[in-house]
């Protein structure tokens, strides 16, 4: 069997960073792309990966990556929607042109991404497409409007895109971590603190670890892992799925 190729978005840090790292090492041909071309380059590099510029609000930006990766590898074989943002906000005052901005990344995007590389899964009879999704796509919390809603609009995509795929082999999952620890989530932590007007201390243990029965934060490896899990043999039964990773947090 020929090295499958994986499109990977936000892959520069975080979460999407350890996913590439994952794949790659399972001998994955990998394309990283993020809008932070001199950090999303270097990874590449040192991960033998190939690497995109991409600012996915920008439909042409979703059709060029899907497209470089077919020019680059011939095929797209799994996709892992993965880039985001946060911002937090009441939403009585939460800005109109960010709410713009985080659907059209987290919700938008993933829908033309899937959109593009559904051809090439559909014709090779095999694909896998992985939504990062969050623990707050099934459940909410105060401050994040556009977040949530765009990660609720996710599990959505997921569910359908899941239906239309199984009779061509193609499974659609997503993971759903709680608090990954991420530079992203650093940042929430201090946006946190001054809504909430505590310390980073008190956000962690008593706002973002309160609901969780393990009161760890979890790694980006851990997610790369979830992601091997899905793309496996193994999980070829698995589709439609929130794969929730967040210490117990839902359980409650």
């Amino acid at each position: 069997m020929s090295q499958r190729v994986a499109v990977i978005t936000g892959a520069a840090s975080g979460i999407g960073l350890a996913i590439a790292e994952s794949l790659a090492g399972d001998n994955y041909r990998v394309v990283m792309a993020d809008v932070n071309k001199i950090e999303g380059q270097h990874q590449a590099n040192r991960l033998g990966a190939y690497f995109v510029h991409a600012d996915l609000t920008e439909r042409v930006a979703c059709r060029a990556l899907i497209d470089a990766a077919k020019s680059q590898y011939g095929s797209v074989d799994v996709l892992v929607n993965n880039a985001g943002i946060q911002h937090v906000s009441p939403v009585e005052n939460f800005p109109e042109d960010k709410w713009d901005f985080i659907i059209s990344l987290m919700l938008t995007a993933p829908f033309l991404l899937t959109r593009y590389a559904w051809p090439y899964m559909k014709a090779s009879g095999w694909g896998r497409i992985i939504n990062i999704g969050s623990v707050h796509g099934i459940r909410a919390s105060e401050f994040k409007s556009a977040y949530i809603s765009a990660k609720h609009g996710l599990m959505g995509l997921t569910k359908t895109a899941a239906l239309e795929g199984g009779p061509h082999g193609i499974t659609v999952n997503a993971i759903c971590p709680g608090y990954v620890r991420t530079p992203l989530v650093d940042n929430q932590i201090d946006a946190l603190a001054k809504s909430h007007s505590v310390s980073r201390d008190e956000v962690i243990g008593s706002i973002m670890l309160k609901k969780a029965a393990v009161k760890r934060m979890i790694e980006p490896n851990e997610i790369g892992a979830a992601v091997l899990y899905l793309c496996s043999d193994a999980a070829g039964c698995m589709t439609g799925t929130d794969f929730t990773i967040d210490c117990g947090w839902s359980a409650c």
